[in-house]
């Protein structure tokens, strides 16, 4: 399973991006997965889930996902389209040189902070 493994490279990505002194938890991570990125949501979460739950700062954190459709473009009629089926031939003219613009893709999109004020003890 090897969505463990992309798991704690998102982790290790936000890790990276946070201050020093940060003293406010991490609420929320968004992803932009791409369809062709090869890799199952659900197991994806689970993964994220439970390495998390032991990353001081990233106990409750939730994993966003944002979905991107796969794309080409055919160099031979010039268009691009959206593709639900991993045949890489143009619709338009039926021709396979074609490129993939989008949807392989895995990126971290937007890492939310809980900000709220903290209760004195």
């Amino acid at each position: 399973m090897h969505e463990m493994s992309v798991a704690q490279n998102i982790i290790d990505i936000v890790l990276q991006h946070m201050p020093e002194e940060n003293s406010h938890p991490v609420q929320t991570v968004t992803i932009k997965i791409g369809k062709m990125a090869g890799l199952v949501p659900e197991s994806l979460e689970f993964g994220f889930q439970v390495l998390t739950a032991e990353t001081p700062g990233m106990e409750k954190a939730v994993l966003q996902m944002e979905f991107t459709p796969l794309v080409i473009h055919c160099d031979q009629c010039q268009k691009n389209f959206e593709i639900d089926d991993p045949f890489f031939i143009c619709p338009e003219c039926n021709s396979a040189n074609v490129k993939i613009l989008s949807g392989t893709e895995l990126q971290v999109t937007e890492i939310e902070l809980d900000d709220s004020p903290k209760e004195k003890p």
